[in-house]
């Protein structure tokens, strides 16, 4: 159970220090919500008018009602365990479930032959033999070469800085991977785990994510989505817990200056829009903003080769959501290959749109596209003419279906892109400014841009705030304590 504030004081944590964080994404609400329980008093800014940055909903007018739509297609993984800490955290858990076992139909649109990636109770990694034998999208040698390259890569370090310039391409060629293994196993979860293609990422980043996610529990592949719009969790419920912690937190609040005293503490300089400007007064600052707004507030000399951030790139997300007149998918998701089309969630249920009046016997669904750089910025005309013909190859239920509604949300940067030798462009949380922290996704976690590297990124930043205050850390999580 979480200590109150009371019971932080009556265990000797020291008492009156002040703590801003700048940001009210996944990284910022974390911070927030564990310098709050270790006793800080805590004031969390946010320049949006909701929480949860680039994981949110928004309410849409359709043809057949008021949708709750979420910007995009969000999934975590059983191995993801800050985040499964912070799903506790804001009493989340029930409503983001994992599958029992992962599970993952996987349909090839020459010849719509349907294959899965399923996991047994084995021990790893016997818990994918039986799947990956029968997984008909690759021939008998590829599957054998496959299970070669998964024993090697299991003897990869991730934290290995010889392999951050290396890109995970060519490394599977030179253990043998054909292109259409690559494209039918490896990318199908690299470029949803890291947004790149195995070219376009770092070998040490796709390390973490198969060692991680496949090689080290049997379980720990296991994907969890939520089944209410994603608001519900990060932005309503994630405000409550902040509310119940007793942090302030203003929104539509921007930081727009962080200066140090003269007594060693920060001035945070925010604009309120009509309530004007407000100056914060903090022990302890925590950045929780992508990097170039990063860059942007941080004070000269905070950073070895500060303008580094500048350097880091970014990678898109595009969603297409398409509202059915009739069912035309039986299963929760699927990925796709030999189509454009790579993983399509059926969002029926969490959108509202099966309690709406008109919205009875529809069908929603968002297909996610990830590294979707030749996508990005098509007209909605375009990509409804691209992709609609290859959701009726895909789907055959959808070939004589109304399409009632048909649109878009874009995420231009929507993650930090995982390209070869990002990693050492990637700060840690600690700054040379005694109380000065970052946090975000794109901060040096080890995890590729996810919503587990930014919750990791809070509490990674946290513990350094508490060290240097020399404040206990029992409370936080103990992957990150």
């Amino acid at each position: 159970m979480r200590p109150d504030r009371h019971d932080a004081h009556e265990a000797g944590r020291p008492d009156g220090a002040a703590a801003v964080v700048i940001g009210g994404g996944l990284a910022g609400i974390t911070a927030a919500l564990a310098l709050a329980d270790a006793g800080l008093r805590v004031t969390l800014v946010e320049g949006r008018p909701r929480l949860g940055g680039l994981v949110f909903s928004f309410r849409r007018e359709s043809a057949v009602g008021e949708l709750t739509v979420d910007n995009g297609q969000h999934v975590y993984l059983r191995c993801c365990t800050a985040y499964g800490w912070f799903l506790d955290r804001v009493g989340a858990r029930d409503l983001v479930p994992l599958q029992d076992r992962m599970d993952v139909p996987v349909l090839d649109a020459d010849g719509l032959r349907l294959g899965r990636l399923r996991r047994t109770a084995l021990p790893v990694p016997l818990h994918l033999a039986r799947s990956l034998a029968a997984y008909p999208h690759l021939s008998l040698a590829e599957r054998a070469n496959v299970g070669r390259a998964a024993l090697a890569l299991k003897k990869l370090d991730p934290e290995d800085p010889r392999l951050d310039g290396v890109d995970f391409a060519s490394w599977l060629r030179r253990h043998g991977q054909s292109p259409r293994a690559v494209e039918a196993l490896w990318d199908l979860v690299g470029v949803a785990t890291l947004n790149a293609r195995a070219g376009d990422a770092s070998l040490g980043l796709a390390a973490k994510v198969f060692k991680t996610g496949l090689l080290s529990d049997n379980g720990a592949a296991d994907i969890g989505w939520a089944r209410v719009p994603l608001g519900e969790v990060h932005d309503a419920l994630a405000r409550e817990a902040l509310e119940k912690a007793g942090v302030r937190v203003e929104l539509r609040t921007r930081a727009s200056a962080l200066d140090r005293t003269e007594d060693g503490s920060w001035r945070v300089t925010v604009d309120n829009g009509p309530h004007g400007r407000e100056q914060l007064a903090a022990d302890t600052v925590v950045l929780a903003l992508p990097q170039r707004e990063t860059h942007a507030l941080l004070p000269a000399g905070s950073l070895d080769g500060q303008d580094r951030l500048l350097d880091i790139g970014t990678a898109p997300i595009l969603n297409l959501h398409v509202v059915y007149d009739r069912p035309v998918l039986r299963k929760p998701f699927f990925a796709a290959l030999g189509s454009p089309v790579q993983w399509v969630f059926d969002r029926t249920e969490a959108s509202g749109l099966a309690a709406l009046p008109g919205g009875a016997g529809s069908q929603y669904l968002a297909v996610s596209q990830s590294a979707a750089q030749d996508d990005i910025d098509r007209p909605v005309a375009e990509l409804r003419e691209r992709y609609l013909p290859e959701l009726a190859r895909l789907l055959p239920a959808a070939r004589g279906a109304g399409v009632r509604d048909f649109f878009v949300t874009r995420e231009r940067t929507a993650t930090f892109a995982p390209t070869p030798g990002v990693g050492r462009m990637r700060p840690a949380a600690r700054t040379q400014n005694p109380g000065l922290y970052l946090a975000g996704a794109w901060t040096a976690t080890g995890w590729p841009a996810t919503m587990e590297s930014a919750v990791r990124s809070g509490l990674g930043a946290v513990r350094e705030a508490l060290t240097e205050l020399g404040f206990p850390q029992g409370q936080l999580p103990q992957e990150v304590a």
